[in-house]
């Protein structure tokens, strides 16, 4: 019997049989529709709320099997890349599409360097917030008024200047982010320094007072050369579909991104690691741990930072992190919550109620932590998320824009509501 890629359905409300294709393990949503269809009836639909076995889209920049706990950026693994590999180098593979050579990795670095300047009048824009603005709340407006400095951005069709955009976007996120910080913070805006590399310059915007020159202990700096490279993408998550959707609308990728940030900025995604800090917090010490344990199984608490949605057996980028950990307290000093995390993941990984669950420490388990050793309050954790994903939400931008397959979102909807009403003037409503 010959092997055929396509599934037969049978309609039972009427009998008849489709054929319908299989193409990479999924079919076209629009061959389902075909299915009852008639003059008088629209064909079948899916409902997925949360595109939980929906593909969008065909995508070579992220690859994720979560039954084995592989990442893969490009089709190289997430370890390899993240034990000998720059962020920078990672965001021009995301980019474009390849590692670079010696002369494209110089230029790259060299054209990030020197943009990341901003405009004068963005610094004023992000002056005028509130004292109390929220970091994140700074950034998806500045981002998104960067559109206004460089209009040519509409023009997404032409590679050129498309590309020109991608270098100013990866360039000034951080510095964005590090004047977000300081503004909360009622210090003045440091301004970028060339001389140094892509995170100490980060570093340097966030911290630097009174020194010349800002000197980044270089454990700290490779710890979060780390945390960038393994935020870089992650696949369709809900911030890349966003990016996606406004994207589709053929808009400026300032614009787009920014729509990232604000998907970002919900609890649901960008907040995680902040949630785990404060479970910790409220953990208080290590001989609490059996107790917590307990209320997670009654029902009574929530266990944060285990788990994942695509994962499920063990996400690859948390004994990534793991190990940086180690890194930066050895800088920074232990910090007391470690404690508390490590025998709450100790009890966890040799409970068969979470095992059989198969609840384990994911990226954000572990990420907080370091985030507060570096002196970062927790609002400023989502922003640590955003600089480096910005990215990966450019090489999604860019392979959408070239997929002639892309069309403008719009999902189908199920309708509930009441139909066919009378309407009746106010004036006989309210008599």
């Amino acid at each position: 019997m010959t092997e055929k890629n396509t599934l037969t359905v049978r309609d039972n409300r009427t009998g008849e049989e489709y054929e319908v294709d299989i193409a990479d393990g999924a079919v076209r949503a629009t061959d389902l529709g075909k299915i009852g269809k008639t003059d008088d009836s629209p064909g079948l639909a899916v409902y997925d709320p949360g595109f939980t076995n929906t593909a969008s889209t065909r995508s070579a920049v992220t690859y994720i099997d979560g039954e084995k706990g592989i990442l893969e950026y490009r089709g190289y693994p997430i370890e390899q890349l993240a034990e000998h590999s720059t962020y920078l180098e990672v965001a021009y593979l995301l980019v474009n599409g390849e590692l670079p050579n010696q002369k494209q990795h110089e230029q790259w670095v060299h054209d990030i360097t020197f943009h990341t300047f901003v405009h004068e009048n963005l610094k004023s824009f992000m002056q005028g917030f509130r004292y109390d603005a929220h970091p994140m709340g700074q950034l998806l407006s500045s981002v998104g008024a960067l559109s206004t400095f460089y209009p040519e951005a509409r023009n997404i069709k032409d590679p050129e200047t498309r590309m020109a955009q991608v270098v100013r976007l990866i360039a000034k996120m951080p510095t964005l982010g590090a004047w977000s910080f300081r503004h909360a913070q009622g210090k003045p805006y440091v301004y970028p320094d060339n001389d140094l590399s892509y995170t100490e310059n980060f570093l340097s915007m966030l911290f630097k007072m009174s020194e010349r020159n800002y000197d980044a202990d270089p454990r700290l700096v490779k710890a979060l050369e780390v945390l960038f490279i393994l935020h870089a993408d992650h696949e369709q998550n809900c911030s890349t579909n966003a990016v996606r959707s406004v994207g589709s609308s053929q808009v400026d990728p300032y614009s787009a991104v920014s729509a990232g940030i604000a998907a970002l900025y919900g609890p649901l995604h960008g907040g995680a690691n902040e949630a785990v800090l404060r479970m910790l917090k409220r953990i208080k010490t290590k001989d609490n741990v059996p107790a917590f344990i307990e209320g997670v199984k009654n029902g009574e608490e929530k266990l944060m930072g285990f788990g994942h949605r695509v994962y499920k057996n063990f996400d690859p980028r948390a004994t990534i992190i793991k190990k940086a950990v180690d890194d930066v307290f050895e800088v920074t000093g232990v910090n007391p919550l470690l404690e508390v995390a490590q025998e709450l993941e100790k009890i966890a990984l040799n409970d068969e109620y979470f095992v059989s669950r198969k609840l384990y420490p994911n990226v954000d388990f572990y990420s907080g932590l370091i985030y507060e050793a570096l002196q970062f309050p927790p609002e400023m954790f989502t922003v640590l998320f955003a600089i480096p994903r910005t990215s990966g939400w450019l090489a999604q931008w860019i392979e959408l824009v070239d997929d002639p397959e892309q069309k403008i979102a719009r999902p189908k909807q199920i309708y509930t509501g009441q139909r066919t009403l009378d309407f009746v003037p106010a004036a006989q409503r309210w008599a």
